[in-house]
């Protein structure tokens, strides 16, 4: 996977070396000498990942990046700190500054790489989530973008692998007063736990007595459950090779040992909070999309959802030569209930309606409101005669009990008319729908509160 990675570096030289590394992968290159130029590349979206030099003078790596990290056009790039100074304090100050990574120099080339690969991935996937988030302004949702920068990391669930005692001391030490903690010390157990809980980062040892935790890494990755809970990697200094290739498996960090409890709570904030900033957007995501095809006053699906389902069901009924009965619902004289009891008891009837109609359909059955008081029916692998009986029994639950809303209000009796046709020989969507309208000016033209068929 290529990616563009901005390199900023006051030095010439420097600049000139990493350009040459990267560019020798098919890395698309990008460089700025200060600052102000780096966070001007960044704000144009030029660069899907950033190597940033703390020793920079004017505006320093840790003031950008925290520049970076505030702004909600720029706060999901990732940024890796670059510096001569390797001191856990030094990185920890890099992390606190909202640095997904830091490098120390000399720079382990291979190390670089990996890094640049695996935060490539990160970056490529939040994009497309804050593509997708972004639509929902058009539909009145606040901004996304924002809402997910302000996720806390308080109550994080944290599933600790790891059969050190003093370690896994070490590590509640640390975190306990923050976050919830499982302990597990069996890679099978921790699996199925981790499978079935609802945790916000999963924390491995590679040295776990007798098994691979690289091999747990690449099985919390395949599954659906667990793909998308970031992965931190408990490994010793010659580990270097293992932690390479679990860069490739898809791990989102490491920490070497002796574990820096600093570096530690650093390391495990920003692995949460992105997180977070995740879920949010992926539920930004899914409210969009429901909000495109749910109708918002009875929560049925809507026309758009209709139009699509009824096209595909007449699609694959033909194919596969199966039965397929559209129903279409309309409450009679619904006007005149608005006009009498006013638009709020018109909305309340809506929703009673669609509820009890709901309650009679199977969850194979499609119901959808189509707008006004006209709502409609698929009903999949079902003949005319079982669909009448259907419609009928609807009908039925209709008109025998009137509608009530409060004690203070008068009970509202409705009726609808039904319209219904089976599809038979028809294999497009317009002539099946065009048949259940018919039938259903039919019963209103027969007096209403009654079914009738059309069979094509």
């Amino acid at each position: 996977m290529s990616a563009r990675v901005l390199i900023v570096d006051d030095s010439v030289p420097n600049l000139m070396l990493m350009e040459a590394r990267l560019t020798a992968e098919y890395l698309d290159v990008v460089t700025a000498s200060n600052g102000p130029d780096a966070l001007a590349i960044c704000a144009r979206g030029g660069c899907d990942v950033v190597l940033l030099d703390v020793m920079m003078p004017g505006m320093d790596g840790l003031e950008v990046c925290r520049r970076l990290k505030r702004d909600p056009a720029t706060f999901h790039i990732p940024v890796v700190m670059v510096t001569a100074l390797d001191q856990p304090s030094d990185r920890n100050r890099a992390l606190e500054a909202g640095a997904d990574d830091f490098l120390a120099k000399p720079i382990d080339e291979v190390a670089l790489l990996a890094r640049v690969r695996s935060l490539t991935r990160l970056k490529v996937m939040l994009d497309e989530l804050r593509s997708r988030a972004a639509d929902s302004a058009n539909l009145g949702i606040p901004d996304p973008v924002v809402a997910a920068m302000r996720e806390e990391t308080d109550g994080a669930g944290i599933l600790l692998v790891e059969d050190r005692p003093a370690t896994v001391n070490a590590i509640r030490m640390a975190l306990g007063t923050q976050y919830e903690i499982d302990v597990e010390s069996d890679p099978q157990e921790a699996l199925f736990k981790g499978a079935e809980g609802a945790y916000d980062l999963f924390v491995v040892s590679l040295g776990l007595h007798g098994h691979d935790g690289l091999r747990l890494c690449s099985q919390f990755r395949s599954l659906d459950r667990t793909r998308q809970i970031p992965i931190l990697i408990l490994a010793e200094p010659e580990d270097r090779v293992r932690i390479l290739r679990g860069l490739d498996l898809g791990i989102n960090d490491y920490l070497l040992r002796p574990i820096d409890r600093s570096e530690l709570t650093a390391r495990v904030r920003t692995q949460v909070r992105r997180k977070r900033y995740t879920d949010r957007l992926r539920d930004n995501v899914k409210a969009t999309i429901e909000m495109a095809v749910v109708d918002k006053l009875t929560g049925l699906s809507n026309r758009r959802y209709f139009d699509t389902s009824l096209a595909t069901l007449v699609e694959q009924a033909a194919r596969k030569g199966r039965a397929l009965s559209l129903m279409i619902l309309d409450i009679d004289h619904f006007k005149r209930v608005n006009d009498t009891y006013g638009h709020e008891a018109g909305d309340e009837i809506l929703r009673a309606f669609a509820a009890r109609v709901r309650c009679i359909v199977r969850s194979s059955d499609v119901l959808c409101r189509l707008g006004g008081e006209e709502f409609a029916l698929l009903m999949p692998d079902t003949g005319l005669d079982v669909a009448a009986r259907v419609a009928e029994r609807v009908r039925g639950v209709i008109e025998r009990k009137p509608f009530t809303f409060s004690p203070n209000r008068p009970a509202i009796p409705v009726t609808s008319s039904i319209g219904l046709a089976e599809r038979g020989g028809v294999s497009t969507a317009e002539p099946l729908l065009r048949l259940a309208d018919m039938a259903l000016y039919e019963a209103k033209g027969a007096g209403r509160n009654r079914v009738f068929t059309r069979a094509a």
